[in-house]
């Protein structure tokens, strides 16, 4: 990709109906792959804490840990369009806390959007944010925030009453200001409702395919991760069994001295060694 993904380039997405591709990315290793592809979105995650940092939960996530490898997935993916994911604690205590925090991902890493994962008791915070100019993506559905609260994450939206307050909510979230929503774990054709009477692109983490467009983790995608994983993930390589292998041929090559052999290392410049064999002599 040549030319920098904007916000315009993905309501056009929308508006022709054409799906949008978005991976949740960490590291610039996979980033700077990533930029080779057809994929347009790339959202630095807070289940980095978990795919990272092997913590059980997002809320191990700082802000100074996610404003650092917001940035490197920027260095390595200069043209994807970039969504940051404000961490726990980074925009619950206060609002201009918050705008200061979301302008942190704007200034130091590159974002393009910050990702809030919003409840109707963060209207003001999505408000304040978007009114500081800086696009906002509303997560709704499953929030991984909550967990310390709710004890375990389970699909929503899942009955009539539950569906009319989640398509309610996203109608406040883009009154907020929202420029984007990301529905997470939520039943497909409550998502396809939201997405189809909303004229911003609605991102689906889990949630169906009637969204404008879909998210996975790259460790999922990429066969990574190992065990049973949300029911809505897909790997689409099995890049453990792969690794595994090459860190144990590393390993044999070592032990039986085959790794590193003359083309593997750095030598003398010619007649050097001579040299030195000489100088050493006469020091002994």
């Amino acid at each position: 990709m040549n030319t920098k993904i904007t916000i315009s380039d993905l309501l056009a997405e929308k508006r022709q109906n054409r799906r949008i591709v978005a991976v949740s990315c960490y590291d610039y290793t996979t980033a700077k792959l990533i930029s080779q592809t057809s994929v347009q979105m790339v959202v630095v995650g807070d289940s980095a804490a978990q795919a990272m940092l092997g913590f059980d939960s997002t809320l191990p996530a700082t802000m100074d840990f996610m404003v650092a490898i917001t940035a490197a997935v920027r260095r390595g993916a200069p043209n994807v369009y970039l969504v940051a994911d404000m961490p726990f604690l980074s925009y619950q205590v206060s609002k201009s806390e918050a705008v200061r925090n979301a302008g942190r991902f704007v200034v130091e890493a590159g974002a393009q959007m910050i990702k809030i994962e919003a409840s109707g008791a963060y209207l003001d915070t999505i408000k304040a944010v978007s009114d500081a100019d800086m696009a906002v993506m509303a997560h709704i559905g499953i929030r991984p925030q909550t967990i310390s609260k709710i004890g375990r994450l389970k699909a929503e939206a899942t009955t009539a009453e539950m569906a009319l307050e989640l398509i309610a909510l996203a109608e406040q979230m883009i009154q907020a200001g929202a420029s984007a929503l990301l529905i997470e774990g939520t039943a497909a054709e409550v998502a396809e409702i939201i997405t189809n009477r909303c004229e911003l692109p609605v991102i689906s983490c889990g949630s169906g395919p009637g969204c404008d467009g879909q998210i996975l983790i790259a460790p999922d995608i990429l066969g990574l991760t190992q065990g049973p994983g949300p029911k809505f993930t897909k790997s689409y390589s099995s890049l453990a069994d792969d690794t595994i292998g090459a860190f144990n041929n590393y390993s044999k090559e070592i032990k039986s001295g085959i790794f590193p052999d003359k083309a593997h290392s750095y030598h003398m410049k010619a007649g050097e060694f001579e040299k030195l064999q000489e100088l050493l002599k006469g020091k002994l």
